[in-house]
């Protein structure tokens, strides 16, 4: 039995919430068949699939919740796309579910009006903390639903948004939010065709001190974007992972990013992955990573046109600083002198090899470094057919615990 006392929104929102009694299982799926019926709504035999699973899980009768695993592009199991209609009767299943903590409706086919039900069942649950909406087809006014809907909800706590097209004007929404909403700690905006919205997401972190988690790849973010975030950083003390990957971040603005790690206490993950950082980008990070700050534990400058003087500095910060325990720096220059400094700190074990994604080998007395499957999130976009990943050496972040949470 599951009991639901409600959510009653005055100044803030108040929720009871009973535990259910675990010697009875929630039958979901049943719930699930019956709300097709009434609503004449032909049954989604992906979603029935899902439930019925959910009804065998052992964890239910915990108390920690579980997470329905809805995802669009499954390949384990023959999926039917969630559709709007769908969400509409799993919404009104999972209205009253207090050990669904967790909602994974990625790669489906849900556009703005499956947006306005999520919003309302955000406005409505008082269990939810993480949910993910990746790739889907949400545009500006489903974003706008469920960004004014957190102005309310105080459980969610991550929100995957990624690869939805809710543009800048979207972003801005959820930006506004961030000023009000302060239970969210994870949100991923990236690749949501969002430019030139920084000047509003830095706003943002001037004001919201819940926030630990931020992505912003893929926005087209320019050196100008970059120093607005990080004038805005100097006055925020909780965001412990930004990523800025895949942006046209040069070195004039790493410059601005160097000054902050000079500063800042908080931040402990650094993605710059895809940009275009060169050896004076380097050398900015470098110089405030040998220096001065003592709190980051993992850089990513994949792919960054950085040469060997740019590396070496960067391995040279390492033998200074032994908080940074993570470097991923593939996808560079690398001449002889690179691989002997990274070879060097592997030997020597100042670097573990789990912690890296160059392994150094030897041919004809010479050293070369070959690439691992390692990083900071290797499957941002997709997980190997076997299903999720827990691999902490493929996804770093997984293991700095600060900001590991997947809920």
């Amino acid at each position: 039995m599951v009991m639901l006392l409600g959510c009653h929104n005055d100044a803030v929102t108040l929720c009871f919430v009973f535990q259910q009694v675990m010697a009875v299982r929630p039958d979901l799926r049943q719930h699930y068949v019956r709300a097709c019926q009434n609503v004449g709504q032909p049954e989604n035999p992906f979603i029935a699939h899902v439930l019925q699973e959910a009804d065998n899980n052992d964890k239910i009768r915990g108390t920690k919740g579980i997470t329905l695993k809805i995802a669009g592009n499954n390949h384990l199991v023959p999926v039917q796309r969630v559709t709007d209609d769908d969400l509409q009767v799993l919404a009104s299943v999972l209205r009253s579910t207090v050990f669904v903590t967790g909602l994974d409706l990625r790669y489906n086919v849900l556009t703005d009006a499956g947006a306005k039900n999520m919003a309302t069942f955000l406005q409505e649950n008082c269990t939810l903390r993480y949910l993910n909406l990746m790739f889907n087809d949400i545009g500006t006014s489903g974003a706008e639903l469920i960004a004014r809907a957190l102005h309310r909800n105080e459980t969610l706590v991550y929100l995957r948004m990624t690869g939805n097209k809710i543009g800048n004007k979207g972003g801005m929404f959820f930006a506004s939010m961030l000023q009000i909403n302060s239970t969210l700690e994870k949100l991923d905006l990236g690749d949501t065709d969002m430019e030139e919205t920084t000047v509003h997401v830095a706003l943002m972190l001037k004001n919201n001190s819940s926030l630990v988690e931020l992505h912003l790849g893929k926005h087209e973010m320019k050196n100008f974007g970059v120093e607005r975030l990080c004038g805005a950083l100097y006055e925020n003390s909780s965001l412990r992972y930004l990523d800025l990957s895949c942006n046209k971040i040069t070195c004039d603005g790493v410059k601005f990013l160097g000054e902050l790690l000079k500063w800042n206490q908080t931040l402990e993950i650094l993605d710059l992955n895809a940009n275009r950082i060169e050896d004076d980008g380097a050398f900015y990070l470098s110089e405030a990573l040998t220096l001065y700050n003592r709190t980051l534990q993992a850089l990513s400058v994949v792919s960054n046109n950085i040469s060997g003087k740019g590396l070496v500095a960067l391995s040279d910060a390492m033998k200074t600083n032994m908080e940074l325990s993570y470097i991923y720096i593939w996808g560079n220059k690398f001449d002889e002198v690179t691989c002997m400094a990274f070879s060097e700190l592997i030997q020597t074990g100042r670097l573990k090899p789990n912690c890296t994604d160059v392994e150094p080998y030897e041919v004809d007395g010479h050293v070369h470094l070959a690439e691992l499957s390692h990083g900071l999130q290797k499957h941002y976009y997709w997980t190997p057919s076997c299903g999720e990943v827990t691999n902490k050496d493929a996804n770093a972040r997984l293991a700095i615990a600060a900001v590991s949470e997947y809920l």
